[in-house]
């Protein structure tokens, strides 16, 4: 039997927001971006989590990633991270997710996040989470700057690539490994594991998962990680439906009391 593992995607899988946007002011206030290029981001995120992304897409902001970070200094972006990391990200961790990583870390599982944003923001989020195994985009650099060129893009089916290199140095049985993810750019992720979930699924995953059966949980409670909320498992779909159902119907029989009071 090979040893198991646990794959992660990042943005609203594990943190309540996009670990790359998250970065954008004090990246802005900083110098090194422009505020043409803070809404030009957040747009292209907007696009991307309302519609997914086809590889052409992905293929785009690839470029676009690399022509933004040209010059910028290495130094200078990870000072910029570990400076704002407890401000910008620790907040917006999931409860559901700190715990869920913990439970397969006790499991003897080794668990990596895997996201498409860039190394040197990765890496820091996840030692806050006890997670020393990262694959994430990398970009090219000379004389410590970046060189506007990218090494390796992870994702899509680079994600896919970086998962079966690491299975074949470690041995992971992929059929017994785990895969999370929200986004319909990572069925290739999901496809290549044999337990995969999806967390709080875009519409076009959320389809996918239906037609395959695969689980699906929602993740609610993002707050610092000195607070997790261990009594508060991740919550399946049809339970959450189920919550809101309650809510309300309670919130009806309260409005209607409140009418035949006031009638009376």
């Amino acid at each position: 039997m090979g040893r198991s593992a646990a794959f992660f995607d990042l943005d609203k899988t594990v943190i309540a927001k996009s670990s790359a946007l998250a970065f954008g002011r004090p990246f802005y206030r900083d110098g090194l971006i422009s505020r043409r290029d803070v809404v030009k981001a957040a747009y292209s995120q907007l696009m991307f989590r309302l519609g997914g992304a086809d590889d052409q897409t992905m293929a785009r902001t690839r470029d676009y990633l690399a022509r933004l970070c040209q010059g910028w200094s290495v130094e200078q972006v990870s000072q910029i991270v570990n400076e704002t990391l407890h401000e910008l990200i620790k907040p917006y961790v999931y409860a559901e997710a700190a715990q869920l990583i913990e439970e397969h870390q006790v499991a003897g599982r080794d668990v990596v996040l895997v996201s498409a944003s860039g190394e040197e923001m990765v890496r820091p989020i996840g030692a806050q989470l006890g997670v020393t195994d990262v694959i994430a985009t990398r970009m090219a650099v000379s004389e410590g700057r970046y060189t506007g060129q990218v090494e390796f893009y992870a994702a899509g089916e680079g994600k896919v690539t970086a998962v079966r290199r690491l299975a074949d140095q470690r041995g992971y049985d992929l059929s017994d490994c785990y895969a999370y993810s929200d986004s319909v750019s990572d069925v290739p992720l999901l496809n290549c594991v044999g337990r995969p979930t999806v967390v709080n699924p875009d519409r076009a995953l959320r389809r996918i998962a239906a037609e395959r059966s695969w689980p699906v949980l929602e993740f609610r409670h993002p707050i610092p990680l000195g607070r997790r909320l261990r009594e508060r498992p991740a919550v399946p779909v049809a339970a959450a439906a189920f919550g809101v159902g309650v809510g309300l119907a309670v919130g009806l029989t309260w409005y209607g009391r409140r009418r035949r009071a006031r009638a009376a």
